[in-house]
């Protein structure tokens, strides 16, 4: 009891402490927004801006009107920003878990609910402003990049369709007229061995140049199957990605770039948390089955969630490929961008949905296989008053899937239950399968404009809007004990409009006020016998302001936002162990970011970011699993993945060697509140609140050829659920999931010529 009262006490002092920074993050940002214009150019040891293409022109950061962040080449790497999860810890409000090897983000509570295939997520993600439309397909390609730009709040005018939560660009390095390039090879626990090299330069002077990358990362398991005693959750994968840039004259700009990727290995396992409205194991033990928990019990010890306990070796192979050409042409005022892309991915994952060793209907086999081709051309007109972007896209997607479960001893239990009578041999149903499969084609057309024009020189005023086209047609069957034809076909038009006023008080200072419309499209599942589920709309409301003291050691950013979500769209498995999404009748997102940025010391720098969120279901109606699926209302519980509070404090420090080099130490904490994983709220699909610390010490000599970095991630151990889904009744709606990487740590050589 009082270990319970003092988890409670320090709970709400992170709370209230989190509460300050927010505060505090106010007054700050308040604070040099009041003071008068700079006179004086900011110092050399300043904050350095960074120019960012979110907004589909370039710009620095400082100045773009919206709520953006970017992370620089010089923090992604093994020991820091090394993937797509890790974004986590370097931008606000965005949580990121993957499922079953799915790409899941959520920013500001919005995200990938759905578990089903063919689903869409709520973030538009991009590589070189180029979609990448299968949230599988997201989790490569994070190496030789030179930033990562966030966009947070819907882009319906921008990014139209899939970006009701906001937009993540991933932006590749590209060849230059000098050679260069690097060397990166890191070593660590769990036998981590990770290779990344780039090599650039010109093969006609500045009017052709080229640039190949690689990667290679493989590891041991962080778990292993402690039925079978192999390892799971390692990695194997590596890709290679090449780019041509041809200038043949100075305003014509031809950039060509194809990228494959592989992965063969047993990661993305499923992990047993326990069960939720039956005893432990209650199907495994009608088989003689026994799970990760009974064993442990039987041993006299906890079970550790990072293992499984399965008759299943999970299995995870997938590989694909892209090719991208964009053509830049200036004519003065004038730019015109011509983006064209097409994407192959494949997958095949296999996972135990009994999470047991019995010989039962729990083997899911999944299979996606998806082409997609992507057409854009953006034009943009600048004068000294007025600035005019337009655009208009293609998108075409093909999506073959399949859902596999072996109907393996379903006769047992059947029997059991009274439903098939006592003569019925135990094998009769081992021949069939839960199966669903088809394909579901894609069309999507969108045309945008939007225009801002400067009213005094210091205020501006932004218009725009898109008008978005969709169509689906899913043909398929979906076989459970009975076939049923699944093919539907469906369309949906949207029209996204946006207004920003944009105040810039100074150089350094920026206010802006902003109302946007975004659209998800309606889906259709592959082979689901689910109804079409409609499109999602949100209409967002966001006050932000902008400003750095004069000399740049001090930046600060807040972000104050208001979400209403209508038809919002919610997937989980229904009475009958179906996938299913429904649109939730509607939700509403409000919240503060603050994020502050000083050099107080020379070669000393502090990060400081802060988040309040309050995300809620309005109005939401649907079956509850723990009552028997009947239905109840969850009007007021917090959406998925949506944590109250969150912040995040780091530092990086220069420590002079004279003449040998330096080192630099760096240290950051990353806080999150509690979140929820269903729309129940309930005690068994939720993650507590939870610190992940992280630290490194780098040492670069004085001709900054080389560095060796020291690194470790989660020094504390903290065993953090990622995400949690309720299983089927058939399986007695046991909990299974995915975990955050443990503790690992290691170090890494790099070499820059």
């Amino acid at each position: 009891m009082v270990r319970r009262h003092l988890s409670i006490r320090v709970d709400s002092a992170v709370r209230r402490s989190a509460l300050a920074l927010l505060l505090a993050g106010t007054a700050l940002v308040a604070a040099p927004a009041m003071a008068e214009e700079a006179t004086t150019p900011p110092p050399t040891e300043g904050i350095a801006d960074i120019v960012v293409t979110a907004t589909r022109s370039s710009e620095s950061l400082s100045k773009v009107a919206a709520s953006v962040s970017a992370v620089s080449a010089a923090d992604l790497g093994v020991g820091g920003v090394k993937d797509v999860a890790s974004l986590a810890t370097a931008i606000p409000n965005l949580s990121v878990g993957d499922q079953f090897g799915v790409n899941r983000i959520f920013i500001r509570g919005i995200g990938l609910t759905s578990i089903d295939l063919g689903a869409d997520g709520g973030v538009a993600f991009l590589q070189d402003g180029a979609q990448i439309a299968r949230p599988a397909a997201q989790l490569s390609g994070f190496y030789d990049l030179e930033r990562v730009e966030v966009l947070r709040g819907p882009q319906g005018t921008l990014y139209g369709r899939g970006a009701t939560a906001g937009a993540i660009n991933l932006i590749t390095k590209k060849p230059t007229d000098h050679l260069d390039g690097y060397l990166r090879a890191s070593y660590g626990n769990y036998n981590a061995i990770a290779l990344e090299g780039a090599v650039g330069g010109p093969i006609a002077g500045d009017k052709l140049m080229a640039r190949v990358s690689a990667k290679f990362d493989k590891r041991d398991g962080y778990g292993i199957n402690e039925f079978t005693g192999r390892q799971i959750d390692d990695r194997n994968a590596y890709a290679v990605r090449g780019t041509i840039v041809a200038k043949p004259s100075e305003d014509l700009e031809v950039t060509l770039s194809g990228e494959y990727f592989n992965e063969d290995d047993s990661n993305y396992a499923f992990h047993y948390f326990g069960p939720t409205v039956a005893p432990e194991n209650l199907l495994g033990s009608i088989l003689g089955g026994k799970s990760l928990f009974t064993v442990a019990a039987a041993a006299g010890k906890p079970a550790n969630i990072r293992n499984i306990w399965s008759d299943q070796e999970p299995l995870n192979q997938r590989h694909g490929y892209s090719f991208t050409g964009t053509i830049d042409w200036n004519q003065g005022d004038l730019d015109l961008k011509s983006i064209t892309s097409y994407h192959k991915f494949k997958r095949f994952n296999r996972d135990d949905l009994d999470a047991s060793d019995a010989n039962m209907f729990g083997q899911n086999n999944y299979i996606e296989d998806s082409k997609s081709f992507s057409q854009e051309f953006v034009g943009n007109y600048k004068t000294d008053k007025l600035d005019i972007l337009f655009g208009a896209n293609y998108f075409h997607e093909k999506l073959y899937g399949e859902v596999r479960v072996p109907l393996t001893n379903l006769a047992v239990l059947l029997k059991l239950a009274g439903q098939v009578p006592p003569v019925v041999p135990d094998n009769a149903f081992d021949s069939f399968n839960y199966l669903q499969n088809g394909t579901v084609t894609i069309d999507a057309l969108g045309f945008y404009a939007q225009a801002t024009y400067a009213l005094t020189d210091k205020f501006k005023i932004t218009a725009g809007g898109r008008f978005s086209h969709e169509k689906r047609k899913g043909v398929g069957t979906f076989d459970f004990l009975g076939s049923v034809n699944t093919d539907k076909a469906k369309s949906w038009n949207a029209f996204t409009p946006t207004v920003t006023l944009n105040y810039q008080a100074n150089d350094s200072t920026l206010l802006y006020a902003s109302v946007t419309r975004g659209f998800k499209s309606g889906v259709i599942n592959v082979g689901s016998r689910n109804d079409v589920i409609n499109p999602e709309y949100v209409w967002s409301y966001e006050i932000g302001l902008k400003t750095a003291t004069a000399d740049r050691k001090l930046q600060a950013n807040l972000a104050a936002f208001y979400m209403d979500y209508t038809d919002l769209q919610v997937g989980f498995v229904d009475a009958t162990s179906v996938v299913t999404t429904v649109n939730a009748a509607s939700a509403r997102n409000y919240g503060i970011e603050a994020e502050l940025k000083a050099k107080p010391l020379p070669g000393l720098t502090l990060e400081l970011f802060g988040t309040y969120l309050n995300a809620k279901y309005r109005k939401f109606t649907t079956g509850d699993y723990r009552q028997g699926f009947k239905q109840i209302s969850v009007a007021g519980n917090r959406l998925q993945n949506a944590p109250e509070f969150s912040f995040r404090a780091g530092a990086d420090y220069d420590i002079p060697l004279g003449t040998v080099g330096k080192l630099t130490a760096r240290g950051e904490v990353n806080w999150q509140d509690r979140v929820y994983f269903t729309e129940f709220n309930n005690a068994d699909a939720t993650q507590a609140p939870y610190a992940m610390i992280n630290a490194g010490l780098r040492f670069t000599p004085a001709n900054d050829k080389y560095y060796v970095d020291v690194w470790g991630r989660n020094l504390a151990n903290k065993l953090v659920i990622t995400n949690n889904i309720i299983t089927a009744p058939l399986f007695s709606s046991v909990r299974v999931g995915s975990v955050a990487p443990p503790r690992t740590y290691g170090v890494t050589l790099g070499m820059n010529f």
